[in-house]
């Protein structure tokens, strides 16, 4: 068990020094000498070693089995060696437990001997100051303890003797000095902290001798501290005379903070920062030097700390010793620290290491004078040197308007609230350059197939910082970062990434073309004549990656950043303490357990006076409270508290260690754990999770190459997914067919090669146009050129015809040098013509436009073919956008024109234009009868989203949720605008803002099983029922999942609103089995459950009091205490098909009762008196089924079942019924398969989503 139980504060206390028989050695030696010899250095001993648990030895035994559980790991034994005068003990058990101690496997004595005095251990004739420093140690595993060393002088003299409780016996009275080291050894970076606790100790060690006694006091109280959970809640303990204080991490993924992060900025400026940063992310030999030993580990740690979330992968030595100078010329990267008196020693020894003086703040190398490494990406440098600019460094001038105080803990505490407001501030510059120099990398990765697209990324880059790049992207560091991108972690670089962008850089990021837009060549060109010269884009990436509102163009992306009013900032939260009781003797096992017990009684009332409302808070109370409770065994409370955080903040909840409480339960304990039902559900829960055998994948990440082999339909879509061509399934199967047209169905690799190759060649051509300045202010800022063609001879003049997803013109030599040819929603007819020249028939494009009487006529010879194909494609594209009003027609028609040109530029044979068409899909269906849009779906439909636009194949919107907000739109403050909830297939919700339909939020992962309902609580709730009986809630805030409901034992379908109460608010959850539960929203506790006995329960409605429960075969109305009060069954007619209720709609304002099947074509009106039949049936003509219904103002909206219409193709329905008149109003068909979910935006408009065939969700106005 204690291998998951979290360590406190204290991993070991370790006192260092010299032996007495080498003092009496050096005693004698200098009685020998005339005095002018130089005082010895010896080699430092480990005297004693302290770990926990600290109980004396009658103790543990009278608590037997039931006392604190251990925190220590697997030990390995260190025999102590014992030449002290004492007296043998007559016990030789007792005489062997004086001498074995516990060592923390990750701990190497003998390293640490010489760590805890780098310098040697020197023997002095006069005593000298206190001193600290910091150390890191790493096992050959990577884990890390943290260690603080306080080494102090003390006099010795010849003949001296140490007894056991400390008391010094003299001959002699001339004196020498030696040092004795204390190192404090945790697992948590709590560097100022322990800094702290020694110096406490130091103001007992100035009055009194060292003993090992004291010591293992020391150490013992230590021990007894908690460390806080991740988040706002601090812990503080007074250790006398000072107030120690331990902050928590703010992220579960990153360290504590617990040291001053400006360290380096008084050091180095803040371009040999940004140089440093850079060689370390390029992983160089780095090693720091200073004649403090106290700098090296704490200026390497805030350099560590800058480059988060990245983390350093090689070898970390912030110290070494006179005897560890070898580890220098290790062949692998490494950071390490040395004396500033061996910085000629080192630079002479080893070749290529990055050399940092911290006492002179230089930066230099051991071959060079300067370091020859590549300049970080200069947009990112200059906004993190202007944002260092700002940082105030001085505490001295925080203070000057301050009055001197008396109370120092009140003196520190103001210091320590600067400190950490200052930390705070680095920390968003340090990731804001991170977030900057890296930001693109999400739009070159393959998330299917793991790929990462270097070449790609590299030459979105501007060509000065590819050197930079070329050296990151081959580094650990870097490779690692891709994996947790790769595994969509939702760390601070994502949160800042989504934070940071403005609604028209959503809106932009959607556009699956890669090109430069007018904007941005605009601001491209005004930064130098030359400049555009220095960059050739050769890659294009359609529908690239899964993440894609993550990657922006990256010029606007650094802008975004530059201007701190722009970028979204959270403010944080406050912070926190929980203070722990005074500290008892704590080497008895008695008084540590009623320390804890008192600990858990301060919990309890910290818990009692919480408000309800700060969960984040009760969790982390809850969390120290359980962590407490299993260091005295009590294990089913410890379960219980743990059991809480599911419905306050299940982030922080301790998987390991609740498996280990579970496994570890005795045969009593289980039985009293069945007796309550949330630890039976928790144990139950447990139990299944490890009969689950969970395979940890560590997929590595790779770089697309070229297939080496033929390749079958699934191989090529597998190759071009992973090449970052296109994504979409269907049209990549269009594409196989072009490549092998009149071939057999498999394409090789050489014709790949050409493909791709043809592929960057078309794009790299486009993206080196030099539009003239008259021509970039005609077009609108988001156009971009993607097709130009060689110069031609027109009936507008000589020149080139250009496109872009709007429109094609002309580029002409003489002024204006620019001819609008026609938008593609204005063309009436595209066309081939042939004139005859002598023997020849000259081909030429004729193109007409419902704006301009002349019909433009263009001589393109060989390339009139293939002008012909894409124009055409656009014109369809554009056209069938504009009828469905959906975009992405017109995004697709673009990336099916690109694909076109790639292959007849890989093609170059006769049948390249027959093969191009066969990927001109909108200009074959367009004229399709299953493709038009009837008159009255084109007059109430407003829009179309694509909530998969970024997935390979199109996915099931499950349930849609609007949740109102702004009703204008704001980039300031997007998280007050209004958003659309999607809930797709396996768990994934998507969440667009409304103002803009621009997907506000990277997808958030609810569980792995479909979802069946969302509602709204408030402002900062969203509840979702899940099939795999849990009820999850988002916090809209942090748009994050950090709660669940777990007493539901079976599919949640549904959710019913109580608001009868205004001061306690309440909710209705059912599930399949017939289970309702009545929920407290305040304080998410079960306030009634009760069950139904019917076939499965489909939804709850809540109306005057009374619950009506829709299940498979019935309706039932509850009364308030969850007796069934009526029911209705099925219409008799129906009882003979198999079928059964779908939806039950109430309007008991007019005594009515709407119901549909799932089989059936009819909506039943019964009147609330007489629910033994139906009153009234609607029919829905040619509807196969009823999915779902919503009401909206005084209308009923249906959505139907899809109708089979031949050829594997299917169209869904929307049918508006007139409550009033008992008929259908309308039919809508926007949908190409079933609609399966349906909600309102404020009566205004009604949102539809459909299965996964279509998969897209529809916006109608209502009337």
């Amino acid at each position: 068990m204690a291998d998951h139980v979290p360590s406190g504060l204290l991993e070991a206390c370790v006192v260092v020094g010299a032996s007495e028989d080498k003092l009496k050695d050096v005693c004698q030696s200098l009685k020998q000498v005339d005095g002018t010899t130089d005082m010895p250095v010896l080699d430092p001993e480990v005297l004693q070693v302290h770990v926990p648990p600290f109980v004396t030895k009658g103790n543990t035994g009278e608590s037997g089995g039931h006392g604190t559980f251990s925190r220590v790991q697997r030990r390995e034994s260190f025999i102590q060696k014992d030449e002290r005068p004492v007296s043998a003990p007559s016990d030789p058990v007792e005489a062997e437990s004086t001498k074995v101690v516990g060592v923390p496997k990750e701990i190497d004595l003998m390293a640490l001997s010489h760590l805890c005095f780098p310098g040697g251990l020197q023997v002095t004739d006069e005593p000298k100051e206190e001193q600290f420093h910091f150390l890191v140690l790493t096992d050959v595993f990577g884990n890390q303890t943290h260690g603080v060393v306080l080494r102090c002088y003390r006099p010795f003299q010849e003949g001296s003797v140490i007894y056991p409780d400390g008391h010094w016996s003299s001959k002699k009275t001339s004196k020498l000095y030696t040092a004795h080291a204390i190192c404090v050894i945790s697992k948590h970076p709590y560097y100022n902290a322990l800094k702290d606790c020694l110096s406490c100790f130091l103001v007992q060690l100035r009055t009194c001798r060292l003993s090992e006694e004291m010591v293992k006091e020391f150490a013992a109280k230590l021990s007894l501290v908690p460390i806080p959970p991740p988040g706002q809640l601090h812990v503080m303990f007074n250790l006398r005379p000072l107030m120690v204080f331990l902050p928590a991490r703010e992220d579960k993924d990153l360290p504590a903070v617990d040291l001053d992060l400006h360290l380096p900025f008084l050091c180095f400026t803040s371009e040999q920062i940004l140089q440093i940063i850079t060689g370390i992310l390029m992983e160089q030999k780095v090693v720091f030097f200073s004649a403090d030993w106290s700098r090296l580990t704490l200026v390497a740690e805030c350099f560590l700390l800058y480059i988060q979330p990245l983390r350093w992968q090689h070898p970390y030595a912030p110290i070494l010793s006179h005897q560890m100078l070898d580890f220098t010329m290790a062949p692998t990267a490494f950071i390490m620290g040395c004396h500033l008196n061996q910085f000629q020693e080192v630079a002479a020894e080893t070749v290529d290491l990055m050399l940092i003086n911290i006492d002179d703040g230089t930066v230099s190398s051991s071959c060079h004078e300067t370091v020859d490494i590549p300049d970080i990406p200069f947009a990112s440098a200059e906004c993190f040197i202007k944002r260092s600019q700002k940082l105030q460094l001085q505490y001295d001038l925080e203070v000057c308007r301050q009055g001197a105080g008396a109370d120092i803990n009140e003196m520190r505490m103001l210091r320590r609230q600067w400190q950490q407001n200052l930390n705070r501030d680095i920390q968003k510059i340090t990731l804001e350059l991170i977030v900057n120099t890296f930001r693109d990398v999400s739009s070159h990765l393959n998330y299917e197939h793991r790929v990462f697209n270097s070449e790609g990324f590299l030459n979105n880059r501007e060509l000065a910082d590819q050197p930079f790049y070329k050296k990151v992207l081959e580094t650990h560091i870097f490779h690692s970062f891709l994996k947790d991108r790769l595994n969509r972690k939702m760390d601070v670089f994502t949160r800042m990434v989504v934070n940071t962008l403005s609604g028209t850089q959503k809106m932009n990021a959607t556009n699956i073309s890669r090109r430069h837009t007018m904007q941005e060549m605009a601001k491209k060109y005004s930064t130098g004549p030359d400049h555009h010269l220095t960059k050739s884009l050769g890659m294009r990436f359609s529908n690239l990656g899964e993440e894609r509102h993550l990657s922006l163009l990256r010029k606007s992306s650094l802008n975004k950043i530059l201007n701190p009013k722009s970028a979204s900032t959270v403010p944080p939260k406050p912070v926190k303490m929980f203070q722990l009781p005074e500290f008892p003797p704590p080497t008895a096992n008695d008084y540590a357990l009623n320390y804890y017990e008192e600990v858990i009684q301060l919990l309890g009332m910290a818990i009692f006076h919480v408000p309800p409302d700060d969960s984040a808070l009760l969790a982390r109370h809850f969390y120290l409270r359980g962590f407490m409770n299993t260091l005295c065994s009590k294990r089913l409370d410890a379960l219980s508290d743990f059991q809480s955080l599911y419905k306050t903040d299940i982030e922080i909840f301790p998987s390991g260690l609740v498996k280990t409480l579970v496994d570890s339960l005795e045969k009593d304990e289980r039985s009293q754990a069945d007796g309550r039902p949330e630890l039976k559900r928790l144990i139950s829960k447990v139990m299944k999770d490890n009969e689950i055998v969970l395979v940890q994948t560590d997929d590595p990440v790779k770089n697309f190459k070229l297939p080496k082999s033929h390749m079958q339909p699934d191989d090529f879509v597998k190759h071009i997914q992973e090449s970052g061509v296109v994504k979409d399934v269907a049209t990549i199967y269009r594409l196989f067919e072009a490549l092998t047209l009149g071939q057999l169905k498999q394409v090789d690799p050489e014709l790949f090669g050409m493909f791709y190759t043809s592929w960057k060649e078309t794009g790299a051509k486009a993206e080196d146009i030099d539009l003239p300045a008259e021509v970039m202010q005609f077009l609108d800022a988001n156009e971009c050129v993607y097709k130009l063609s060689s110069c031609v001879k027109t009936n507008q003049g000589v020149g080139k015809i250009a496109m872009t997803q709007k429109r094609i013109f002309l580029l002409t030599d003489a002024r204006p040098g620019f001819v609008e040819i026609s938008k593609f929603r204005d063309i009436e007819e595209v066309n081939i013509s042939f004139a005859p020249l002598l023997l020849l028939r000259i081909p030429s494009l004729k193109i007409k436009s419902s704006l301009k009487k002349e019909v433009f006529e263009a001589s393109l010879k060989s390339e009139c073919d293939l002008w012909n194909l894409l124009i055409k494609e656009m014109w369809a594209g554009r056209k069938m956008a504009d009828e469905h009003k959906d975009p992405q027609y017109m995004q697709q028609a673009l990336t099916n024109v690109l694909l076109m040109d790639a292959v007849v530029g890989c093609l170059r044979t006769q049948k390249a234009i027959a093969a191009a068409s066969k990927l001109a899909y909108f200009d074959s269906v367009k004229d399709e009868v299953s493709m038009m849009v009837p008159k009255t779906t084109s007059e109430m439909l407003k829009h179309k989203i694509n909530p998969s636009l970024d997935l390979p194949t199109p996915q099931t919107v499950h349930v849609l949720l609007y949740t109102p907000g702004q009703l204008y739109y704001s980039e300031a403050d997007a998280t007050r605008n209004p958003k659309l909830w999607c809930a797709l297939s396996g768990g994934r919700v998507v969440v667009f803002d409304a103002t803009s339909w621009s997907m506000s939020q990277n997808s958030i992962q609810v569980g792995y099983c479909q979802l069946n309902c969302m509602l709204r609580l408030d402002k900062d709730q969203v509840w979702i029922a899940s099939q795999d009986s849990i009820i999850y809630i988002i916090d809209t805030r942090s748009m994050s999942c950090n709660k669940q409901l777990t007493e539901h034992r079976h599919e949640v379908l549904d959710f019913a609103l109580d608001e009868s109460d205004k001061m306690s608010i309440q909710m209705y959850s059912c599930s399949s089995d017939g289970t309702v539960i009545l929920w407290d929203v305040s304080t998410l506790k079960v306030k009634k459950q009760f069950n139904l006995t019917c076939g499965r329960l489909v939804s709850i409605q809540l109306f005057n009091g009374s619950l009506w429960c829709c299940a498979r075969d019935s309706v039932i109305e509850l009364r308030k205490n969850g007796t069934p009060h009526r029911k209705m069954t099925v219409p008799e007619n129906l009882r003979n098909v198999p079928t059964e209720f779908s939806s039950l709609l109430l309007f008991l304002e007019r005594d009515q009762l709407w119901t549909s099947c799932s089989d059936s074509d009819e909506l039943c009106l019964w009147h609330s008196e007489d629910l033994t039949k139906p009153v009234l049936r609607i029919q829905l003509q040619n509807c196969p089924g009823v999915n779902c219904m919503i009401k909206v103002k005084n209308q009923i909206w249906v959505g139907c079942r899809g109708q089979r219409l031949g050829h594997g193709r299917v169209r869904g329905k929307i049918y508006v019924v007139n409550t009033e008149e008992h008929s259908v109003e309308k039919e809508l068909m926007a949908h190409t398969d079933s609609v399966q979910a349906l909600c309102s935006a404020e009566g205004r408009y009604v949102l539809s989503g459909s299965d996964c065939q279509d998969g897209k969700i529809a916006i109608w106005k209502v009337e």
